[in-house]
């Protein structure tokens, strides 16, 4: 295959190539109240059924919301999307607020995050049962750090541009493998994005309760913090799983990932055993081995395809290949009403477009130990000016700033593909800036926001002004791509689809579950 500036040019002599990548965003946030505590109610009724609502559900807990929009090809219809579903959420709330930061507000115990439920049928208690799973094995705390996933795909003339006409199967084994290609880089490169846009580098002194930890932290009042921190939601206290170190999961292909996932999916826990799965006829967890489903699995990116009915992850992975992506080390935007901004997404696409073009070497066990070497350095000590990075094995070194500025030399160039393809300067522009933080630590998103926290007095007086202010601006949103009517529309049907769901059952759970996990025995 040809290098970076051949491919680069084989895809920007179709400029459609640009106007049709497929975004979507999966945005959380907790519900919290007028104090700055988590709210114990349930989801909102006006919500609908969090089981089967298309655009508004809920994650680990009742009051995790967790917004997801559809597929779009279009940067402003997104952002329109994501502040319609605000705004329509924040009517339903009454007095709660959403909570603008990845660390969670005040929690004053593990006793106040009640699990998600999504109803009676088999399906929903098994969602709920594997979030007890989860609380039993790394706490409730955890769980309820909110994230931003982005989900990226390339249309077909990208694949076209890259590699002529294909047979089906050779089309679909062309993309699993530049799809793979893409996410090692991604793990070599991707710390980027917690450097520029981690919006994590302090939290409330209630998240450890008796945690052990052996970070310096600092205080701003009962607000914990490191100076250089860009995501303590990606460090090993907030969203990642140290059980989870050991697994050995390659990306070197599908055939690899897909081996790697199926042992860990099949590999008893002794540590997770000792919890029992049944005792005294309650369930504690789906099972005890390392993973008890595959989205268990912490991963900062993930290859997915859409399922069909009843379909795995997995099974519907090694049925079609690769369909899109899943860049899931996003914290959520501080500084956005709606969690993320359009100048983010216009970045992603610059840097997954550049990932896939790239080069992208095999890549061995030591080599996945220095990137997560690497990355961890930049979610505890990113803004460290002149932070010494790791290339592969053979010791050589880089600062974050050297290697930072090489990524962007091609990243301009992509940039002005784009930009030439959709008649603008926006790719251009947001490269140009982000690239100057690149010398100024002090202007990424996690500077900013401890800046703020230090002249707020703390993470909980910073939350609930942001949380008043964009209270207030998703209420006053006008509706740009869905109505209020579908909106409501949709509140009446994910019920009712909830109601048959719990109709249609005819097995009860136990049967449900063994038949679930048939594919283990």
């Amino acid at each position: 295959m040809t290098d970076f500036a051949e491919r680069l040019e084989l895809v920007a002599r179709n400029p459609e190539v640009f106007k049709q990548f497929g975004r979507g965003v999966e945005r959380e946030t907790l519900r919290y109240s007028q104090q700055g505590r988590i709210a114990t109610t349930p989801h909102p009724q006006g919500l609908g059924s969090a089981f089967t609502n298309q655009w508004i559900t809920t994650d680990f807990a009742e009051s995790l919301l967790e917004f997801i929009t559809p597929v779009s090809h279009d940067i402003d219809e997104l952002m329109n999307q994501l502040h319609d579903i605000h705004h329509f959420t924040q009517t339903k709330l009454g007095d709660e607020k959403m909570w603008p930061m990845s660390m969670p507000c005040y929690v004053e115990n593990e006793d106040q995050i009640e699990l998600a439920q999504y109803g009676t049928s088999n399906s929903a208690k098994m969602k709920t049962l594997y979030r007890e799973g989860l609380k039993r094995r790394y706490g409730s705390l955890m769980q309820i750090i909110s994230g931003v996933h982005f989900n990226f795909s390339f249309p077909e003339s990208f694949w076209d541009a890259l590699y002529g006409e294909q047979e089906d199967a050779e089309r679909q084994e062309s993309k699993s493998a530049a799809y793979f290609a893409l996410i090692r880089n991604y793990y070599r490169f991707g710390w980027l994005i917690p450097y520029f846009f981690g919006s994590s580098p302090a939290m409330c002194s209630s998240f450890l309760q008796g945690r052990k930890t052996t970070l310096p932290f600092e205080y701003i009042g009962k607000t914990l913090y490191l100076p250089h921190a860009t995501s303590l939601r990606l460090s090993d206290l907030g969203y990642t799983n140290s059980a989870q170190s050991g697994l050995k999961i390659g990306f070197n292909s599908i055939e690899e990932y897909l081996d790697g996932l199926g042992k860990a999916i099949r590999t008893p826990s002794a540590e997770f055993a000792q919890l029992g799965v049944k005792v005294d006829g309650e369930y504690r967890q789906l099972n005890s081995n390392v993973l008890q489903i595959e989205n268990e699995l912490y991963a900062p990116i993930r290859p997915k395809r859409v399922t069909r009915a009843g379909e795995k992850p997995s099974e519907a992975l090694a049925r079609g290949g690769v369909e899109y992506i899943e860049v899931r080390s996003l914290d959520v935007n501080p500084f956005s009403p709606v969690g993320v901004t359009e100048e983010q997404v216009r970045f992603l696409d610059l840097f997954l477009t550049w990932a896939a073009l790239t080069d992208s070497d095999p890549m061995d066990n030591c080599e996945l130990a220095c990137w997560r070497e690497n990355w961890n350095k930049v979610v505890t000590s990113g803004r460290q000016y002149g932070l010494e990075l790791q290339i592969g094995c053979k010791g050589e070194k880089l600062t974050l700033q050297t290697w930072a500025h090489r990524v962007f030399a091609e990243l301009r160039l992509v940039a002005e593909v784009m930009d030439s393809a959709l008649g603008t300067q926006a790719y251009s522009a947001v490269c140009q800036s982000l690239e100057a933080w690149i010398e100024h630590p002090e202007r990424t998103l996690s500077a900013q926001l401890l800046d703020l926290i230090q002249q707020q007095g703390g993470l909980g007086s910073t939350g609930c002004a942001l949380g008043n202010t964009y209270r207030e601006s998703n209420l006053a949103h006008e509706y740009r791509h869905f109505t209020q009517q579908q909106m409501e529309q949709e509140v009446l049907e994910s019920r009712r689809k909830q109601q048959e769901a719990e109709q249609a059952d005819e097995q009860d759970f136990d049967a449900f579950l063994d038949a679930y996990f048939a594919y283990l025995k």
